[in-house]
């Protein structure tokens, strides 16, 4: 390592490690001191150099200064030693000094500033490779639609003498604005080439005013002709908007039920007596059974009103109980329809509950009605709110849910509520 001479001070030969020599004629002896060593020595002289600092300052009333008093004292302090930290410092302002205590970190904090001192930055960037990747986007391929509504009551009205809790109007004009709200909803939103449309019963009020069994009259605002023409007019108009927009259109239409009964088979056999002869790709079966099925692709769809014409007073209820899955699994049973995902559909309660949890076998759908709210409801349960659904099934099994929810109150007018 390369030497050069300097003269040195007693006190700086010392501390730099060298035998003292004698004073020659000309100053301090000189001495031969590596790079290494001169460093030292300027941290030494630097640390040992001063400066005058002000110690004292005296003001006049203005607040100009009008004298100092200033001292010799060291330019600055000892470097600090790598394994140590600041624990205390201490300044005397007036006579230039300060104090400065350390003490040797402790193993964890030698670890945090190990810690700190890596470039984790650099480390990391080594493992970083851009990954490209081509998205595989499968296509959504849907198999099939299903509109299912219930609980048209064709000819009933809500309000006859004006003093139904929550009023409100369900009349031709009514029944075919929700009729072409369906219409408009389902082609919005179509995505297969296959329509079904379940009809769950409860079509038309009563004939004469009255239910199946004859019990009671009901407020009424059509007679029977009239609300047949309705009814059939009704059907006419979902087949004419959908007939040229699907390559086959399936109605299935419940005809045993606690309202309509044969009445509705009457305007359900004009309805697929005329569709026959006019369309080649429309499908319509009448059920005049209390619980039917259809089955399309993996899919098996247990219909019923929820209430017959004759024998059941009290029918399927809104919420399952044990009574009534075991009926519908003796139904399953008997027609050996395990292998299907299965959903029993209802209508009659005028509540939409859908149930997928209480039985393994089969969800359970109630239906809401498509209706507004008759004065036996408004009296017994609430306003009620009015609903269709639709749903698109994809190839895979899977369906998208589209409802659509009517808010009904007295004005009726504009009280349409997508969802």
């Amino acid at each position: 390592m390369p030497k050069f001479k300097i003269r040195l001070k007693p006190h700086e030969a010392t501390a730099l490690g060298f035998k003292l020599k004698l004073k020659t004629p000309y100053g301090n002896a000189e001495y031969c001191v590596t790079q290494e060593q001169h460093k030292s020595l300027l941290k030494l002289r630097d640390f040992q150099s001063t400066e005058f600092k002000e110690v004292k300052r005296t003001l006049n009333k203005k607040g100009e200064v009008i004298s100092t008093v200033e001292k010799l004292g060291a330019k600055k302090l000892v470097d600090i030693p790598d394994n140590h930290k600041i624990y205390q410092t201490s300044t005397n302002a007036s006579q230039t000094q300060q104090w400065v205590i350390t003490r040797e970190k402790k193993d964890e904090e030698k670890f945090i500033d190990d810690i700190k001192n890596i470039d984790f930055e650099s480390i990391i960037k080594k493992f970083i490779t851009p990954i490209v990747t081509e998205v595989n986007i499968i296509p959504q391929i849907f198999s099939f639609e299903r509109l299912v509504y219930t609980d048209v009551h064709i000819g009933m009205t809500p309000n006859q003498n004006g003093f139904s809790l929550y009023g409100g109007k369900w009349d031709e004009e009514e029944i075919f604005i929700r009729c072409n709200k369906m219409i408009e909803h389902t082609l919005q939103n179509k995505k297969a080439d296959v329509l079904i449309v379940d009809d769950l019963g409860d079509f038309v009020d009563g004939w004469d005013g009255y239910t199946t069994r004859q019990g009671h009259k009901l407020p009424q605002n059509m007679d029977n002709e009239k609300a047949f023409e309705v009814g059939l007019k009704f059907k006419m108009m979902l087949v004419d908007a959908f007939y040229d927009k699907y390559d086959k259109v399936i109605f299935h239409n419940i005809c045993n039920d606690n309202h309509s009964g044969s009445f509705a088979y009457v305007i359900n056999h004009a309805f697929k007596s005329i569709c026959d002869v006019k369309y080649s790709n429309i499908s319509i079966t009448n059920i005049r059974k209390f619980i039917d099925h259809y089955i399309i692709n993996n899919k098996c769809f247990i219909i019923t009103h929820g209430k017959d014409d004759k024998a059941l007073k009290f029918g399927f209820k809104p919420k399952l109980d044990a009574i009534q899955i075991e009926k519908i699994k003796n139904y399953i049973d008997q027609h050996e329809l395990h292998k299907y995902d299965i959903e029993f559909s209802k209508g009659d309660s005028h509540q939409k509950l859908f149930d997928e949890s209480s039985s393994d076998a089969f969800d359970y759908y109630n239906y809401g009605a498509l209706s507004a709210s008759s004065e036996w409801i408004q009296t017994n349960f609430k306003k009620g709110k009015s609903f269709f659904e639709l749903f698109n099934f994809l190839e895979n099994g899977n369906k998208i849910h589209n409802p659509y929810k009517f808010e009904w109150n007295i004005n009726r007018e504009e009280n349409y509520n997508k969802y």
